[in-house]
C-alpha cells in the first residue's frame, strides 16, 4: 500500500506507515515497528500484550 499525506496524529510530518489495527496513516515517530501499530493503538494494548502487572513467583 502506498502511504502519502501527513501523519494523522501530529499532522506535521509526512506519513510513511499505516497502522495494521486501525489503518491510521502515521509518521516514523508515531509508528511502532515491532508491533505494526500506531502510537495510539500501541498505548491502548490488549490482553496478552503485556501492560499488566508482572507476576513474581
Amino acid at each position: 500500500m502506498s502511504v502519502s499525506g501527513l501523519c494523522q496524529i501530529c499532522e506535521s510530518q509526512t506519513a510513511s506507515h499505516d497502522c495494521t489495527r486501525c489503518g491510521m496513516l502515521v509518521c516514523d515517530d508515531h509508528f511502532r515497528e515491532a508491533t505494526g501499530l500506531c502510537a495510539q493503538c500501541a498505548s491502548e494494548g490488549t490482553p496478552g500484550e503485556g501492560g499488566g502487572p508482572i507476576q513474581e513467583f
